[in-house]
């Protein structure tokens, strides 16, 4: 009989077990894998020069927190610089820095709409080391008005320039043209505006940048490096098609690199947007990354060859997140969700969308008088999500060149508040599995994460057991089994997240890992086995407890 013993660390108070689901594992599955850099960001480009700084204030604490992901999960994040501000920005040659942005309340109080650029716009491509970029030009006003052509020619130059040495992964031209003819911050094209005319703008410009490659930065223009991610719709549901911009040649010059479209849950201002109901419900998840498959699936009828699928921004809630909804605990937990759900299903890459004051960032690159520098509550989930991934490293998996992980979401039909997924790497093994309990709990004055509960009126926290079997051999060249968890106090919680007992904030060290000796770290030693191999046909069973509101990864090294 095998039998495995790990010791256990305490609770500090024993969680109560109101429920227990079983799951079905598989120790091994087809290879899907994921690309690298999987967690990777997209910058607004009027933000851009705060996340990144220049050449004479480089932004080290951004620095550190794409570092830390890049130890993790093996290559740093890939930065989109874009989103709507990348069709607002005209060249200014005599700027004396990089961003000149005039904000209009009643199209944006968080973002400019009238934006000029100046060449030192483009030093902040300077400033993050080892970094692939993808830089946006300006279809919205550069396919119809004169400053706007005249600003795609002026840059094309300067942004080649900027991200040579193998710093540029692609392009982008235009950001969510769908929304050109009914955008809330202001049309910049006609209601007839159609997939044809798209089509037409974006292959005369794309077809110029060439061009202009061609001539300034020739080792650009070649095949091996020149394209795009496109079409970057806003969603599925707009008045342009994605499929059908596919049939009308969008890639006639065979020049995307990437289908990329954009996803949010649902809006800021929205009725009935709750964090229980919206955000930590993996069914809302679910059904929205799915109608994204659907749509592919259309493009893929049309081009059997059409280019791999990413999310090229996406995040929680469209109009830059609710406070006490998309800068919570609870939103990381989402975006635990959002991020392995999609990779399951065949994303190969996500750019979690970002701007100075979002609420829904990761994290807030410098002070203003809006918000505190600060590493915010979607960064830790961020970091769960690189873990899950990241290849293993134990002598039970031969070598470091294993490739991306392939993920497979683990169903559990008895509730939209759980769910599950399971990393394969190398030849298709089982490595790690990961429990999200997404039952709300909360320990602040109206869920607000700012002011405590008095201690009286807490509620004991309660848990979900998940209980999984596999087979006793598939355990032979394992020597533990870990455990590591994604905490807060609540859902609710915007401070003092930890992954692992560990802390990114700014305060400690400048978003660089700090162990907190004031956390219990509930991980290497935990007990999970909970059978052995002859109680279930030679297989051995396991139970993780997680409580409400939390994470569990368990590693098998």
């Amino acid at each position: 009989m095998m039998r495995r013993i790990l010791s256990f660390i305490a609770y500090a108070s024993v969680p109560v077990v109101i429920n227990a689901v079983q799951i079905s594992v598989d120790e091994t599955a087809p290879s899907n894998p994921v690309f690298d850099g999987y967690v990777s960001y997209s910058i607004e480009f009027s933000s851009f020069p705060d996340f990144a700084g220049n050449n004479s204030r480089p932004n080290t604490f951004s620095e550190n927190l794409l570092d830390n992901l890049g130890n993790i999960i093996g290559t740093k994040p890939y930065i989109r610089v874009g989103g709507n501000t990348q069709d607002y920005a005209l060249y200014n040659a005599s700027l004396s820095y990089g961003l000149n942005g005039t904000i209009d309340p009643k199209r944006s109080s968080d973002y400019p709409t009238t934006i000029f650029i100046g060449p030192s716009f483009f030093e902040s491509y300077n400033t993050f080391k080892n970094t692939k970029f993808i830089h946006g030009f300006n279809l919205g006003l550069g396919g119809n008005r004169t400053s706007g052509w005249q600003t795609l020619l002026d840059t094309v130059l300067l942004a080649c320039k900027a991200l040579g040495g193998g710093k540029l992964f692609a392009w982008t031209y235009g950001n969510e043209p769908d929304l050109f003819s009914t955008s809330a911050q202001g049309p910049v094209r006609p209601p007839s505006w159609n997939e044809a005319e798209f089509v037409d703008q974006w292959l005369n410009g794309t077809r110029k940048i060439h061009e202009l490659l061609e001539k300034n930065c020739p080792d650009m223009a070649k095949n091996g490096t020149y394209g795009y991610i496109a079409p970057s719709f806003a969603g599925v549901g707009n008045k342009l098609k994605a499929p059908k911009a596919w049939g009308e040649g969008i890639n006639e010059d065979k020049n995307i690199k990437l289908f990329a479209t954009h996803n949010y849950i649902s809006g800021a201002t929205s009725p009935g947007v709750t964090l229980q109901g919206t955000l930590m419900n993996h069914s809302m998840t679910k059904a929205s990354v799915d109608a994204h498959i659907v749509e592919y699936d259309k493009v893929k009828a049309i081009d059997p060859a059409a280019p791999p699928l990413i999310f090229g921004e996406t995040n929680s809630l469209y109009n830059q997140g609710r406070p006490g909804l998309s800068n919570t605990f609870g939103a990381a937990l989402w975006g635990v969700d959002f991020n392995l759900y999609s990779a399951s299903v065949g994303f190969k890459r996500v750019h979690m969308h970002m701007g100075t004051n979002y609420r829904y960032a990761s994290w807030q690159p410098i002070a203003t008088t809006k918000a505190t520098i600060g590493t915010k509550a979607p960064y830790y989930g961020n970091i769960a999500v690189a873990s899950f991934l990241s290849s293993p490293t134990s002598s039970s998996y031969p070598s470091q060149g294993q490739g991306q992980a392939t993920v497979k979401h683990l169903p559990i039909s008895s509730t939209p508040f759980l769910s599950a997924y399971a990393a394969y790497h190398s030849t298709g093994t089982l490595t790690r599995l990961i429990f999200l309990n997404m039952n709300s709990y909360n320990t602040t004055v109206s869920g607000e994460g700012l002011v405590p509960l008095p201690s009286g009126s807490l509620q004991r926290r309660p848990s979900v057991t998940f209980n999984f079997t596999l087979p006793s051999s598939f355990l032979d060249d394992k020597s533990k089994v870990v455990v590591k968890r994604l905490m807060a106090n609540g859902t609710d919680a915007i401070t003092g997240i930890t992954w692992d007992g560990w802390s990114y904030n700014w305060e400690l060290d400048e978003g660089r890992p700090v162990r907190l000796a004031n956390v219990t770290r509930r991980s290497e030693n935990e007990k999970v086995w909970v059978g052995d191999d002859r109680s279930d046909g030679g297989k051995v069973g396991f139970g993780v407890v997680v409580e409400a509101g939390s994470a569990a990864m368990v590693e098998f090294v």
